[in-house]
């Protein structure tokens, strides 16, 4: 019987798809974050791989991440990048639900907005560019929660909309329940 052994790795077999990353410019002015991710999925395990192959070429070796556990299922304490591995940490009170910190022993600290997977893509557009705008004053949590009241308007005024859109009135049936004519009348009840 003659085998042949396959000597790509798993990891050489499947492609992986590029992160979804917006960061500062380099040299820009410095602000609360430099810049947003936006994971597909709350698999660090899987996820973090593609962010730091990035971030390694950009940044240097990326040696530890900080998450806060709120929106992470599972967190691995190590995850294999090519070549190293990276430590994860988490701190429940101390970081921002929606921040990412990401360490490097020779290049210092970066914070990450992290974009909820399920957002949708305009939405996601405006928090990276958000987040990677130079000398940014804004937290994590405070774009995300402008974010999300801008979203609460926007279907307030889509309500809105559609309601004028229909006459601005309820329809005949719901106004008058008993029109003229109508089998039932009052005697009978």
């Amino acid at each position: 019987m003659t085998a042949t052994i396959d000597r790509l790795t798993f990891s050489e077999r499947v492609t992986s798809t590029p992160a979804r990353l917006s960061l500062t410019p380099m040299g820009s002015a410095p602000g609360l974050l430099d810049g947003a991710w936006w994971p597909r999925s709350r698999d660090l395990s899987r996820e973090l791989p593609d962010l730091v192959d990035v971030l390694d070429a950009c940044w240097g070796r990326i040696t530890r991440v900080t998450v806060n556990p709120t929106h992470w299922s599972v967190i691995p304490r190590k995850v294999a990048v090519a070549g190293h591995k990276v430590h994860v940490g988490w701190f429940a009170n101390e970081q921002d639900p929606h921040k990412l910190i990401l360490l490097s022993y020779t290049s210092g600290r970066w914070d990450l907005l992290v974009i909820p997977p399920e957002t949708d893509a305009a939405a996601a557009a405006r928090l990276m560019a958000a987040a990677a705008t130079p000398g940014g004053l804004a937290t994590a949590s405070a774009l995300m929660a402008k974010e999300d009241a801008s979203r609460e308007v926007q279907e307030s005024l889509d309500q809105e909309e559609a309601w004028e859109t229909e006459g601005g009135h309820t329809s005949a049936a719901a106004e008058n329940p008993n029109p003229p004519g109508s089998v039932r009348s009052a005697r009978g009840m």
